[in-house]
C-alpha cells in the first residue's frame, strides 16, 4: 500500500480539498496530535472556505519529534473527528493540507531562523505542554537554538527585528495554546526576561511591545491521536498508508483574546468554525472551567465508588447523568454571567462529548490530585451561589462528600493511597501532604471527618466551616454514604 502524497491522493481520484502551493503565514512550535487535530485542522478550512491562503511550517519543539514523517508525507495528514454531534453520531475524514513542512531546529538551526526573514510570516502557534511556558535563565542567547521554547521564540524574535526594523507589517500575532491562565502574557513575561538578560536592547523591547500580539487563548478539544487498533482497518479504507493519521472528537472551541483588528488578518469569523475571537478570554475560561471541569469533578468519585469506570457510561445511567444536570443546570450556570442560552447550549455540548463512544474516559483518570481540581472548579460555584441565593448548593455539597467518601483510604505506599470500594482496591494520587492529611485521618466519626477537612486552610485556601450550612450539608450526605453507598445518595438529590 502505497503512502500519503500529493502524487497518492491524485492517483486515488480524491476528490476533497488540497492545498499544494501558499505562502507559509504561520511558523508552528510543535507538530503533536493536538495542534494537527486543533488549529492546523481551522487553517486547512479557512484555506478552503475563504481562501486563507497560507501554509504552517513546523518547527518541532523537542529533540526528538515527527519532522521527519511530515516531510515523508509532503505535510499531508487525515484526520478523524467522531462523536456526537446535536445528538446524532458523527464520523468524519478529511486530509488536511495546511502544512507545508517541518523543521528540526537542533540539526537545523540556520533553516529555523531563516523563517525569520521571511516577509510573508504572520501567525506563530505553539503547544509545547504546560511546562513549555517557563523561563530557564540557563539558557543563552548563542545557544543553537536555546534550550526552552521561549528562549528559542526570543532569539527567533530578535532575528526579525534585525532583518525588519520597525516596519508595520512584520510584526507578528503569537497564539499559544498551552493549558495554563493567561498564557499569552505568560509567554510575553518570559520572553521580555530573556531580552533583558540577554542585553538585547531597549529598541528590540519596544519592538516586541508595539509589534508583536501576545493573545491569550483558550483551547478545547479532546484528540486522541493515532488510532492504533484501527490503523490497518483505516488505512485499507482510505487506500493509503498515513503514519501521521489522527483522530479527535466533533466538539472544539478556540477562544482568542486578541485587538480587533486581529480579525481582518485571521478570517475565522466569515466561516462555520468554533473560533471566538474576543477582547476578554476570562468569561468563557471560566465557563469551561465551571461547566465542563466542574461536571467532571461533580460526579466522578462518587461514580466510582458505584461501581462505573468509563464516563460514557455514567451519561448512560438516569441517575448519575441526572445528578450531573441538576449540578448543571439548577447550581452552576446561575452563578455565571455569559447569556444563559449560550450556557446551556455549552452544557448540551458538554454531555454529549461525554457520551462519545469512541472516547473511554476512565474515572480514575480524572480522579488524579482532586484536591486541587474540587478547589479550582467547584469552590467557585459554593461561595458565588451562597452569596446570589442565600443557601448552600446540595450537589455541590453531595460532590464534596464524595470527595471525602472516596479519599478515606486504609494504607499509604509509594504509589498512592490505597482505598476500598465494592469492586476492590483502588488507588488515590494527589500531593503526598493531602494523601498524609488522609492516612491519618483514619478512625474519625463523620462530623469529625468532615470538619477536619473542611476546616483545612491549605486545602481550600480558608476555613469553609464559615460557610453557613455548607458543614452540616456534607455530614448529612457522607452519613448517606455511609449507610446506603454514593449510588443511592445520588438519588436523594434528583
Amino acid at each position: 500500500m502505497k503512502k500519503l502524497s500529493y502524487n497518492t491522493l491524485q492517483e486515488l481520484n480524491y476528490k476533497g480539498y488540497l492545498l499544494p502551493d501558499a505562502p507559509e503565514r504561520v511558523l508552528q512550535f510543535g507538530g503533536g496530535n493536538f495542534l494537527r487535530g486543533f488549529a492546523d485542522y481551522f487553517i486547512d478550512v479557512m484555506n478552503e472556505e475563504v481562501g486563507f491562503n497560507s501554509k504552517v511550517v513546523v518547527c518541532q519543539s523537542v529533540t526528538t519529534g515527527l519532522t521527519n514523517l511530515i516531510n515523508e508525507q509532503e505535510g499531508l495528514y487525515t484526520l478523524l473527528k467522531r462523536g456526537f454531534q446535536d445528538g446524532q453520531q458523527v464520523s468524519d475524514k478529511r486530509v488536511i493540507s495546511s502544512l507545508s513542512r517541518s523543521i528540526n531546529p537542533y540539526e537545523e538551526y540556520s533553516e529555523f531562523m531563516a523563517c525569520a526573514h521571511n516577509p510573508d510570516l504572520r501567525f506563530i502557534l505553539c503547544n509545547t505542554t504546560e511546562a513549555g511556558i517557563v523561563y530557564d535563565p540557563e539558557c543563552h542567547f548563542t545557544d543553537t537554538p536555546a534550550r526552552s521554547f521561549p528562549g528559542k521564540l526570543t532569539q527567533f524574535l530578535y532575528h526579525r527585528f534585525e532583518k525588519f526594523g520597525d516596519s508595520p507589517d512584520k510584526g507578528l500575532f503569537i497564539l499559544p495554546c498551552e493549558l495554563i491562565d493567561d498564557n499569552g502574557k505568560e509567554l510575553e513575561k518570559c520572553v521580555l526576561q530573556y531580552a533583558n538578560q540577554w542585553s538585547l536592547g531597549d529598541d528590540f523591547i519596544h519592538w516586541l511591545e508595539r509589534r508583536i500580539f501576545f493573545c491569550s487563548t483558550l483551547v478545547d478539544r479532546i484528540v486522541t491521536g493515532f488510532p492504533t487498533s484501527e490503523a490497518q482497518a483505516i488505512f485499507h479504507e482510505l487506500g493509503y498508508e498515513d503514519q501521521l493519521l489522527n483522530a479527535g472528537e466533533v466538539f472544539a472551541l478556540w477562544v482568542i483574546e486578541a485587538p480587533d483588528f486581529f480579525k481582518k488578518e485571521f478570517p475565522s469569523n466569515a466561516t462555520d468554525l468554533p473560533i471566538l475571537i474576543t477582547d476578554n478570554y476570562t468569561p468563557y475560561k471560566i465557563r469551561k472551567v465551571r461547566i465542563l471541569n466542574g461536571a467532571h469533578t461533580s460526579f466522578v468519585m462518587g461514580a466510582y465508588l458505584a461501581g462505573f469506570r468509563i464516563v460514557r457510561d455514567c451519561m448512560n445511567d438516569e441517575v448519575i447523568s441526572g445528578f450531573m444536570d441538576k449540578i448543571i443546570y439548577d447550581e452552576i450556570i446561575p452563578t455565571l454571567d455569559l447569556p444563559k442560552e449560550e450556557l446551556e447550549s455549552f452544557a448540551i455540548s458538554v454531555k454529549e462529548r461525554f457520551k462519545n463512544p469512541f472516547i473511554d474516559h476512565e474515572l480514575i483518570a480524572i480522579t488524579l490530585n482532586s484536591t486541587s481540581k474540587w478547589r479550582a472548579r467547584l469552590l467557585p460555584t459554593l461561595k458565588e451561589y451562597v452569596k446570589r441565593e442565600g443557601k448552600i448548593p446540595s450537589c455541590t455539597a453531595a460532590s464534596f462528600a464524595f470527595y471525602i467518601a472516596f479519599f478515606s483510604g486504609h494504607t499509604l505506599t509509594k504509589e498512592g493511597l490505597v482505598g476500598t470500594s465494592k469492586e476492590g482496591d483502588y488507588l488515590i494520587k494527589d500531593d503526598r501532604a493531602v494523601l498524609e492529611f488522609f492516612n491519618d485521618k483514619q478512625g474519625l466519626s463523620v462530623p469529625e471527618l468532615v470538619h477536619t477537612v473542611c476546616s483545612n486552610e491549605s486545602f481550600w485556601g480558608e476555613d469553609l466551616c464559615q460557610i453557613p450550612g455548607f458543614e452540616d450539608e456534607v455530614v448529612r450526605c457522607l452519613t448517606s454514604i455511609g449507610e446506603d453507598g454514593t449510588y443511592e445518595t445520588m438519588k436523594l438529590y434528583l
